[in-house]
């Protein structure tokens, strides 16, 4: 694969997903002393970047393989941006989610239009549980990260932001299964070839961290982390890309990846989920150093639930 897919992507896509805002913080250009440019797929449809790989896959099926239905394992993003997709093409669409997803997102998923199938929280389960309603079924699946044209359309996202900002030295993107930092750094190595493209890791999910730094691909055995969407294993295909194309990746704590929250809602006043704040919580972290330099930060999502927040903090008399 390489930039001429993210074109095409891009071309389908031009007319149906969201042109995310590119924002700007002054308190974080002081911080760094850089200047920062923060691509917000957090607005893009389905609140995540997740609707230009599902988008993108399902445009290119042939109508055989749409008649059959769609089907997805995801803990959410994945799930309601594929229903979205499969509803604007009038198609059926299953996923199957962990039982710990988000509430938020396994409504959303439903909302879409979605027939959710929950199953335990482990990776071997989902797959598990997908093969067998595909096998009695006959849908065809559409994998939210090990997937050519789910990559393709990821990529779309910093292709956007180059288009818009032009130079860049720097480009972070969070790492879960590896396809939004697959299709990242393959549109932004064809577009700036002297780019550094720096993934972010929960370290309670760091299975591409220890797969980036052994050069043997190593499965996610510790899903335990507040980022919920970047609890997946890297595949073989994002792996290999990873290894080409990806020049460093650093580990950031779940204090690392709240505070990066905090700092958007405080800044910039949006709300993003920890996933989609992983990628800023590392340029914060300091491992590398971006002093003078300009740097572009995919948010990848903001599809947090902030139910529990309401309901602890506002009670029922104070609505309406």
């Amino acid at each position: 694969m390489d930039i001429t897919h993210i074109e095409e992507a891009y071309k389908r896509l031009k007319e149906i997903a969201n042109v995310t805002p590119v924002s700007t913080s002054k308190a974080l250009n002081e911080l760094k002393s850089a200047s920062i440019y923060l691509k917000c797929e957090n607005f893009q449809r389905t609140g995540s970047f997740k609707f230009r790989g599902a988008y993108n896959a399902v445009f290119l099926l042939s109508p055989k393989e749409r008649a059959r239905g769609v089907i997805a394992h995801s803990s959410g993003n994945h799930a309601q941006a594929l229903a979205l997709a499969a509803r604007l093409f009038s198609i059926s669409c299953v996923v199957v989610m962990p039982s710990n997803s988000s509430e938020v997102k396994i409504h959303a998923a439903r909302e879409y239009g979605a027939e959710v199938v929950m199953c335990k929280p482990t990776l071997e389960d989902r797959i598990r549980t997908t093969e067998e309603i595909i096998a009695n079924s006959g849908y065809k699946i559409i994998h939210p990260y090990d997937n050519d044209d789910v990559i393709a359309g990821a990529g779309t996202g910093v292709y956007e932001l180059i288009d818009e900002v032009k130079e860049l030295d720097y480009i972070f993107c969070p790492i879960g299964g590896g396809g939004l930092i697959s299709g990242t750094s393959i549109a932004a190595k064809g577009m700036l070839p002297n780019i550094k493209v720096i993934g972010v890791e929960p370290k309670l999910a760091n299975d591409a961290y220890l797969s980036f730094t052994t050069g043997k691909l190593v499965p996610n055995v510790n899903t335990d982390t507040i980022a919920d969407g970047l609890r997946t294993s890297l595949s073989q295909k994002t792996f290999d890309i990873i290894r080409e194309n990806v020049d460093d990746i650093v580990l950031v704590s779940e204090e690392e990846i709240v505070g990066a929250m905090r700092f958007i809602w405080e800044e910039l006043k949006f709300v993003l989920e920890p996933s989609g704040a992983v990628s800023l919580a590392g340029l914060l972290k300091g491992a590398v150093d971006v002093k003078g330099k300009r740097v572009g930060v995919i948010l990848s999502g903001g599809n947090v639930d902030l139910e529990g927040f309401f309901k602890k903090y506002i009670s029922d008399k104070c609505i309406g």
